[in-house]
């Protein structure tokens, strides 16, 4: 694949965290850049989630335990051991990373409903487990973060220095995103997507590649939850349930999983639409069940991919999908 067509799917996403950037200059309100940091923490994991749900067709409603699994790592081996931070980023990437290798295990053997209802039971699990861990998890009241945090002698405890941070981490996982996507290993991960059986018969390993796929979502939930827990700075067990997992589950497919904008559109419509039509917490329930009802029916592969789709069919052009399997595309 031209690395100038691979870069096309890239550009619009950096061009649009650049003027996310330049918000603060406007001046806006500690609501908006508190959703606006909200909606960044969720982007970064959705990113992992659609390397594992849109690359490798595996759907996973546990995504928001791993983010749970990063956030009590951070603020435990903050409480235990005065780890700051910086080091508590990787340690919450490797510690999900490792937590998501055991939950794809299963997915060797068991596929399609069953294997989201396990995940789904996965999350429920986690909570019950932090609920009863007693002092060592908080129980049910969670824990605390009071580490500081700074980078370049800047405190994030000012919120458009945090606002910054986590527009700088969404841009770094877009670009990991998009180098998963156009690498060798993101071919065959789609190939396994679109026909396992025949992945496996031309010698790929489809069980070390389901793996690491869950291995690398993991990474990007572990980090995403080092960010809300200092972001928060109070994590508590309920934020990590299964019903969290869903909400990430349905920003990724209303967003769309196969294209580097889908997880940063799915992330901001979810968090501001509520708050631009002003409705409360029931009546958002009830739009975002229309709205994936709706992208089910009529975007099956999400809304980017929709406007991407009807743009290409109104100016009679097929479009460059970068994700799109070599094998496909010649045989078209």
């Amino acid at each position: 694949m031209p690395v100038s067509n691979s870069l096309r799917s890239l550009l619009p996403v950096l061009i649009l965290l650049v003027l996310f950037a330049l918000v603060p200059l406007l001046s806006p309100s500690n609501r908006f850049l508190s959703l606006a940091i909200s909606a960044g923490i969720n982007v970064i994991a959705l990113y992992g989630l659609s390397v594992l749900f849109g690359q490798t067709g595996i759907l996973s409603m546990g995504h928001a335990a791993l983010v749970g699994i990063g956030a009590y790592t951070a603020a435990i081996v903050a409480r235990d051991f005065n780890v700051g931070f910086w080091l508590s980023i990787p340690l919450a990437g490797i510690m999900a990373a490792i937590v998501a290798a055991l939950i794809g295990v299963p997915s060797l053997r068991v596929s399609g409903h069953h294997f989201v209802i396990m995940t789904f039971a996965f999350g429920q699990l986690l909570s019950i487990i932090l609920t009863n861990g007693g002092d060592y998890t908080g129980a049910a009241s969670g824990l605390d973060v009071q580490q500081p945090v700074a980078l370049f002698g800047l405190s994030m405890d000012v919120l458009t220095h945090y606002y910054l941070m986590v527009v700088s981490f969404v841009a770094l996982s877009a670009i990991a995103s998009w180098a998963i996507i156009n690498s060798r290993y993101g071919r065959t991960l789609r190939a396994i997507r679109e026909n396992e059986k025949l992945a496996a018969s031309l010698g790929i390993n489809v069980g070390r590649h389901k793996i690491g796929a869950f291995v690398v979502s993991g990474i990007f939930a572990g980090v995403s939850g080092v960010l809300l827990a200092y972001f928060l700075r109070h994590i508590s067990p309920s934020q990590f349930a299964s019903f969290p997992s869903i909400y990430l589950a349905l920003m990724v497919m209303i967003g769309g999983a196969r294209l580097l904008l889908g997880p940063l559109a799915g992330g901001i419509l979810v968090a501001f639409l509520p708050e631009l039509l002003n409705l409360d917490p029931v009546e958002s329930r009830i739009l975002y069940g229309v709205c994936l009802i709706a992208v089910i029916l009529l975007l099956p592969n999400g809304l980017i991919a929709g406007i991407v789709a009807g743009w290409y069919r109104f100016f009679d052009r097929r479009p460059v999908q970068p994700n799109e399997p070599a094998v496909e595309r010649e045989g078209k």
